[in-house]
């Protein structure tokens, strides 16, 4: 487990977090397709700005491992390539961030729907600005394929299935875009270079670098 990131199990009696018993925080959410290198980025922009991270996936990979009565669920889901209820999600989440202690978060991974998105703004989670990584599909396999991590959902086939459910979080993109909070990076980039890339975008938000 990275330094600074903490990883929940549903089996805690601190699951039950509810939406209004937190102060506000502040968090940017970074989205893109497997293989876009969301969660480095997320690490990298942990460490530059001093935002704590939390990756949706990192934690539902967690609650597999815990072999919580969530686990067979949640393991058919990602072996699916298909997304959990948000109501779980969300709880997960606040669960992480109540326990970090901290107001200002970088988010991998989440809000993935028009579900998520609604959810998301009964909470306390003030979106500062989304980041949306760019990648093709053919990159993305060859990244993964390459990447040798032991993962179930590392396979060729539950590759291009989680590309594919990829594709109902346009809608979320759009929805950020309208709001002028949506930056695109170019994620085929080098792991420097993306990540200058996204210091740009810091620089619109001072208050984050704080």
């Amino acid at each position: 487990m990275e330094k600074g990131k903490h990883v929940a199990s549903t089996d805690d009696k601190e699951m039950n977090v509810g939406v209004s018993t937190m102060n506000k925080v502040s968090a940017i959410f970074v989205l893109g397709p497997p293989g876009s290198g969301k969660s480095t980025q997320s690490r990298l922009i942990a460490e530059q700005f001093g935002l704590f991270h939390i990756s949706a996936g990192d934690i539902l990979r967690a609650e597999v491992e815990s072999g919580s009565e969530d686990s067979i669920m949640i393991k058919a889901k990602i072996a699916n390539g298909e997304l959990v209820p948000s109501d779980f999600m969300i709880r997960l989440l606040l669960r992480d961030i109540q326990k970090s202690g901290k107001n200002k978060f970088v988010i991998d991974g989440f809000p993935r729907s028009m579900d998520n998105l609604n959810a998301l703004s009964s909470t306390s989670i003030e979106t500062e600005f989304v980041l949306h990584l760019v990648c093709s599909k053919e990159v993305a396999i060859e990244r993964l394929s390459n990447r040798n991590e032991g993962r179930d959902d590392d396979n060729i086939k539950t590759i291009v299935k989680r590309f594919e459910c990829f594709e109902s979080v346009f809608p979320v993109l759009e929805c950020y875009d309208s709001k002028g909070k949506l930056y695109k990076i170019d994620a085929e980039k080098s792991k420097e270079g993306v990540m200058q890339d996204i210091k740009s975008a810091f620089t619109m938000h001072p208050r984050l670098c704080s």
